[in-house]
C-alpha cells in the first residue's frame, strides 16, 4: 500500500459518521497494585523496590511472626508499610487492581493464605513472585510453591531482584 493510500484510509476513518463511535476517555485508568513481602528476606527486596519509580504501587510488609499457623488470627494490626505504619489488609486491598506477593523459597509463608483469601473474596487478581537464591533446594521450592499456588493466579519463580523489578514494570506498577 502506498503512503497516499494509507492516509486516505485514515481520513476515511476520521469521518463525522465514524467519529460518533469514538470513546473520548483515556485507554485505561492508572493501576493500583499492592506489593507485599511475605518474609524477612523479601522484605529487604520490597524496601529496595519502594525506593524506585513505581507510581502505581504501594509496598507492604508482613512482620516476622505476625501470622502464624498456630496462633489465633485477626485481619487487622499485622500488615505494615515500608515506613513501619500498621495497615489494615482489607482497607489496603479494597481499591487494588492486583496484589503481588513476594516470597523467598523455603521461608514460612503463612500470610499468603490470609492475603489470598481476602483477595479472592474481593475478586482481586493475585500474583506471587518467588525468589530462589542459588542455594535453594528443590524441596524448599516445592514447599513454597505448595503454600502459594492455591492463592495465586500467576506464580513466577525469580532468580534475582532485577527480575522482580522487571515484572513489576511489565505489570505497570
Amino acid at each position: 500500500m502506498h503512503r497516499f493510500e494509507a492516509r486516505s484510509e485514515s481520513a476515511r476513518a476520521a469521518s463525522a459518521a465514524e467519529a460518533r463511535f469514538r470513546i473520548d476517555a483515556p485507554n485505561s485508568r492508572p493501576r493500583a497494585i499492592k506489593i507485599v513481602a511475605l518474609d524477612r528476606q523479601s522484605e529487604g527486596v520490597v524496601n529496595r523496590l519502594a525506593e524506585g519509580a513505581f507510581a502505581n504501587a504501594t509496598f507492604l510488609t508482613v512482620p516476622a511472626g505476625a501470622v502464624s499457623s498456630r496462633e489465633p488470627f485477626s485481619m487487622t494490626g499485622w500488615l505494615g508499610d515500608v515506613a513501619g505504619h500498621t495497615k489494615d489488609l482489607l482497607e489496603e486491598i479494597d481499591g487494588a487492581d492486583q496484589v503481588v506477593m513476594i516470597a523467598t523459597a523455603g521461608e514460612p509463608l503463612h500470610a499468603a493464605s490470609v492475603i489470598g483469601e481476602a483477595c479472592s473474596l474481593k475478586r482481586i487478581m493475585t500474583t506471587a513472585l518467588i525468589l530462589t537464591p542459588p542455594s535453594t533446594s528443590d524441596e524448599a521450592l516445592s514447599r513454597s510453591l505448595a503454600q502459594l499456588r492455591p492463592w495465586s493466579l500467576m506464580l513466577v519463580i525469580a532468580s534475582d531482584e532485577d527480575y522482580i523489578a522487571d515484572m513489576l514494570v511489565a505489570m505497570r506498577a
